[in-house]
């Protein structure tokens, strides 16, 4: 996959708007995108993540957040380039996705999928 451009992205990004977009978007988002993108929100608070890595979260999370993007999230199928930034971030970062984070990330996960099954995620799991 091609490389990011973060920079662009980092201006949408930030904790609150994070997670108002999740709130608004969990089900048309479908559940491995915003497992996704709560693993990367959890891995970003580790503070030996290098910088490096958590700017490409940043931009990665800001991409999701942003209001338009390659495909509108309007669109039936309108998540798929925002699962494909959160996978790309996933990637750079999954050494630093332990059980912790795991179990961390299906808490914040059962806010809007109250009763998932573990086999949905197996979406991201392949990533990790």
């Amino acid at each position: 996959m091609k490389n990011i451009n973060t920079e662009e992205y980092e201006k949408q990004y930030s904790e609150s708007k994070f997670l108002e977009k999740i709130g608004n978007f969990a089900k048309k988002a479908g559940i491995n995108v915003i497992y996704a993108g709560i693993l990367l929100f959890e891995v970003m608070k580790k503070p030996e993540v290098p910088s490096k890595d958590k700017a490409i979260i940043i931009g990665a999370l800001g991409y999701f957040i942003a209001p338009l993007d390659l495909i509108p999230d309007m669109i039936p199928g309108g998540f798929v380039d925002d699962l494909g930034a959160l996978a790309f971030a996933l990637g750079r970062v999954k050494n630093y996705i332990d059980h912790e984070i795991k179990l961390k990330s299906k808490e914040r996960l059962r806010q809007w999928f109250p009763n998932f099954d573990e086999n949905d995620l197996s979406g991201v799991e392949k990533f990790l």
